[in-house]
Order: C-alpha cells, then structure tokens, then sequence
C-alpha cells in the first residue's frame, strides 16, 4: 500500500491549478495547504506538491484512479486547459486488459501522470 508521493515543483501555485483541475473530477480535494507544500486526497492527503527541493523530473510516473471514462476524460481535459501536456489521448490501453481505459498528462514541471480506470 501506498502512504503517499510527493513531487518537487518549480512553481507551487502553477501546479496547484493543473491538479487542482486533474484531480478534481477524480474526487479528490485539497486537504492540506502551507505554503510550501499542497496535499490531495479522497479522506486524507496521499498525494502532496512541495517547493522545498530541486525539480527533478524523469522517469516518474504516478497513475489516479478514476471512477470511469467520463471521469478520465474529465481529468486529462481539466489538466491540459492548466497548463499540462499531452503525453496520450484518452482511449483504451488493451495491453494493460480488455477493460483498461487511461489518459497520460505531463504536468507543469514535466512529471507524467496517468488518469486509469478499469470498465
């Protein structure tokens, strides 16, 4: 099980708006906010965004669960009107499973991100 993730980002509040726009359709909300970091969850923060470190994007990958396709396309739209990239259209991924539809983002500071959910 995972406890949480925490990117280093360049600009706090440019990605604060991106997921703040990806996670929202997932049902995620702000839960913690200090300044210096920004934390989102469903109950509690999992996942956080800190200003305290280097940005060092690379091979990184996290992947949110969504509720269903509406809701993926929902996020990966959300993410590229805040300033995300396209790094794969919504669609189905049937090299993950028959039933795996997800959507790939890069976020501001060019960490990848994936929107998946399972029909």
């Amino acid at each position: 099980m995972i406890h949480h993730v925490t990117f280093e980002v360049s600009d706090l509040d440019r990605s604060s708006a991106f997921y703040d726009a990806v996670l929202s359709p997932l049902g995620w909300r702000r839960h913690a906010d200090s300044g210096l970091g920004i934390g989102w969850g469903i109950a509690e923060p999992v996942f956080f965004v800190t200003r305290r470190g280097p940005v060092k994007p690379g091979s990184e990958l996290v992947c949110f669960s969504a509720p269903g396709i509406a809701a993926v396309k929902a996020a990966w739209q959300g993410g590229i009107g805040a300033g995300g990239a396209d790094d794969g259209n919504p669609s189905q991924r049937t090299e993950y499973g028959p039933s795996y539809y997800s959507a790939y983002l890069l976020d501001p500071d060019g960490y990848r991100i994936e929107v998946a959910a399972r029909e």
